[in-house]
């Protein structure tokens, strides 16, 4: 038998033989291995798409719909295309087995096989196809660390470059340069707080706010906002107006994430609704939750893009192509992400009168 620790995974087994599906059902069994049985090809594929495989093990000469014919429905399939086959022959027909390699197997078992022989290959393949799997998912996960940190970084230092361009080009009032200063330094801490939570969080590539402890308060994030965002939108001919603040109000998220979330919203209004001023409003929502809500007056989200809105890279167009170049159109998705991982929610709704309205729906914190 194998020596070694046994790779756990799941192998679908298909042969026209209900003995040979005994057998070696019952030999992976004891080994640790999830097995799924199949006594044809059409079998096969039906239990494909109920239930993930890490390996086939394929018998290549089956009546019907044979090895070769069900393996090239599986190379068809997106999900199945690297799923490596194993195939059980009792053939030793060289042209044979070149046609089978030729049509994507990866190794092959001649019948009647050897149980350590057939173990061997079945956790050799099963364990290269995790490990690949691993790395994938790792590539995937740091691809998406570079996507959260290139999205959310933009926000502040766009507010850095817009300060510093009105302070270089002596465009604001004398009294003014000292908020703009401050507007500068808060948003560098920012950043460099941005960075520092995701170096902490990398393990899971996203931001999370679903600390025990987490907490935020609205009236110091409405306030926060204002000095963020009060002097750019006047500068563009507009206005952020804040209703009525609850007191010290906490929702359970924490606040560098929230802000995140909002300067998303925010300059998505800037961006999209060019002219129009900003509503922030706080209000109770269901028992325990609490709204902030960021309405514009700018053309709304037409019908047809709503159920779009939040997936990755899906971007809405202003009309102005230099604007809409240096979106991902990741914002809205990842903010509906980040949101979701502390117990809210994010959703659009259309503004009465016309206008878009994005819901934050945060649990109050205990």
């Amino acid at each position: 038998m194998p020596t070694g620790k046994t790779i756990a995974g799941r192998v679908l087994v298909v042969d026209d033989q209900p003995s040979n599906l005994r057998i070696i059902s019952a030999l992976l069994s004891r080994q640790g291995y999830t097995v799924h049985t199949a006594e044809s090809g059409e079998e096969a594929l039906q239990a494909l798409g109920k239930q993930s495989a890490d390996l086939l093990l394929l018998d290549m000469m089956m009546p019907g719909m044979d090895g070769f014919e069900l393996l090239e429905e599986v190379r068809r399939h997106p999900d199945w295309s690297s799923l490596p086959v194993v195939f059980l022959t009792a053939a030793h027909d060289r042209d044979l087995l070149l046609r089978a390699f030729d049509s994507g197997a990866v190794d092959y078992v001649t019948k009647p096989f050897m149980p350590e022989e057939l173990l061997a290959r079945v956790q050799a393949h099963i364990g290269l196809k995790l490990t690949r799997d691993r790395l994938e998912r790792v590539a995937r996960e740091r691809q998406e660390l570079v996507n959260l940190v290139a999205h959310d970084l933009k926000n502040p230092l766009s507010s850095i470059f817009f300060a510093s361009d009105l302070l270089i080009t002596g465009q604001t009032r004398e009294d003014r340069i000292p908020r703009y200063l401050q507007m500068i330094r808060d948003s560098a801490e920012d950043a460099l707080g941005y960075i520092r939570r995701y170096l902490e969080t990398q393990a899971s590539a996203r931001p999370r706010g679903d600390d025990p402890v987490a907490r935020a308060c609205l009236s110091e994030l409405a306030q926060w906002i204002e000095q963020r965002y009060a002097l750019q939108l006047e500068e563009r001919g507009s206005r952020l107006r804040i209703g009525e603040l609850p007191g010290r109000t906490e929702v359970a998220i924490d606040a560098l994430v929230v802000r995140q979330v909002c300067e998303n919203l925010i300059s998505n209004a800037i961006k999209y609704a060019p002219g129009s001023d900003i509503d922030l409003v706080v209000r109770p929502s269901a028992p325990g939750y609490w709204q902030l809500r960021v309405e514009d007056r700018g053309p709304g989200i037409p019908p047809s893009q709503q159920s779009e809105l939040f997936t990755p890279f899906f971007r809405i167009s202003s009309g102005d192509a230099a604007t809409d170049g240096i979106s991902t159109g990741l914002g809205l998705s990842l903010a509906r992400q980040i949101v979701a991982a502390s117990g809210g929610e994010l959703r659009y709704e259309d503004r009465e009168g016309g206008g878009a309205c994005f819901v934050l729906e945060l649990r109050e914190a205990a």
